[in-house]
């Protein structure tokens, strides 16, 4: 699914040079990379403060706890995406409410969104799902409406940029009160290990950040808010700091990529490929809004399941992305949701299958992943 051996080959010395200087330096916690990649990733974004963490999960659960939300606070978020985003909801004791998404985009649907709310909701998780941005315009308008937090989960969309209607661009987790991300090795944007971040242009939120990923320290051994321990260590910033700087080229192979799949299965009744958010059914040469980190097709004539293990005997990679929904997970079963509010959810769970998609994948490997698609789907 991710060719990250053939990545790395082809900035292995600058890796290996990074990695060196830290061990060198033995500088493993909070040193100059990790600086380094702060600040960097901050002009990348144009955001005020990056706060680096140790992995993406805990970097939704430090900015909820930021923000101060409190047992019994609702939470809304999407109910098709991974876990991460509703564990860390129940976690906190905060009440999650899961709200069903769009067939085209995959994304929170705004309809669904705005059922949702009660005099307790406090707080609205988009989630950023496969690459593209959620309605974030309708989303913040919302939220202002309510005077709900937007915190954005980032983990599989950083890089992509969002669009709004009077031609303004923000980065994907720079348009809320706050942004959360992954740099889990497959994403766009991956360390060797586990890593993550958070995203803020609010000063003091961004000071109250920076003390919960660090036990509540500010000074050593002096402990102003409860926190927690998540570092991004100097190895896995060193990685990072080297892989920033192609991170727009990275997100450019994926598009390319998912043009050619695209191309390939425009004209196939039973495939309907990814669609973009403002409506392009194919990624025009200058798109920016979607970074494809997966690219998933519905396949409507009731062989998904044929064609997963199809495409795995032919020796082709592929995930089902996602099998459960999260209202039918037995850790977040609740009496509160009704299967008719999750129509769109419950449909896509039996239809999506997702392909191969990375930075290295070459035209001969599209035509066989294609080809072999094709060749089942209409036999």
């Amino acid at each position: 699914m991710v060719d990250l051996q053939g990545q790395y080959a082809k900035i292995q010395e600058q890796v290996d040079s990074h990695i060196l200087e830290v061990l060198k330096s033995a500088a493993y916690i909070n040193g100059p990379e990790v600086h380094g990649f702060q600040k960097e990733l901050e002009t990348y974004l144009n955001v005020k403060h990056v706060i680096p963490c140790a992995n993406g999960t805990d970097a939704l659960q430090i900015a909820m706890m930021g923000l101060g939300l409190q047992p019994g606070d609702e939470v809304i978020t999407a109910d098709f995406t991974f876990a991460a985003t509703v564990e860390v909801i129940a976690l906190l004791h905060l009440t999650p409410v899961l709200v069903d998404v769009e067939k085209d985009t995959f994304n929170m649907n705004i309809a669904a969104l705005k059922k949702a709310i009660t005099p307790k909701t406090k707080a609205i998780v988009p989630v950023h799902l496969f690459g593209q941005c959620a309605n974030m315009e309708a989303v913040l308008e919302v939220a202002k409406a309510h005077n709900l937090f937007v915190i954005e989960d980032t983990a599989q969309a950083i890089g992509a940029n969002y669009t709004f209607k009077d031609g303004t661009k923000k980065k994907a987790g720079t348009i809320g009160i706050v942004g959360t991300t992954s740099f889990f090795p497959s994403k766009n944007l991956g360390c060797y290990g586990d890593g993550g971040a958070i995203f803020t242009n609010d000063d003091e939120l961004a000071h109250t950040l920076r003390g919960i990923v660090n036990h509540g320290m500010y000074e050593r051994y002096y402990h102003d808010v409860v926190g927690v321990n998540s570092r991004l260590d100097s190895i896995q910033a060193a990685v990072l700091r080297v892989k920033l700087p192609h991170l727009d080229a990275y997100c450019d192979s994926r598009r390319k990529a998912a043009r050619y799949y695209n191309n390939a299965f425009k004209n196939e009744k039973f495939i309907i490929t990814p669609k973009m958010g403002n409506g392009c059914e194919l990624i025009c040469d200058n798109c920016d809004c979607h970074v494809f980190h997966q690219y998933t097709l519905q396949i409507t004539n009731g062989k998904r399941n044929e064609l997963h293990k199809h495409l795995l005997d032919n020796g082709i990679p592929n995930a089902i992305y996602y099998p459960v929904p999260l209202h039918s997970q037995k850790a977040y079963k609740d009496a509160r949701y009704k299967e008719e509010h999750f129509k769109v959810t419950n449909e896509l769970i039996d239809t999506v299958i997702s392909l191969p998609m990375h930075t290295e994948l070459d035209e001969e490997q599209l035509a066989f992943i294609t080809s072999t698609i094709i060749n089942f789907i209409n036999k």
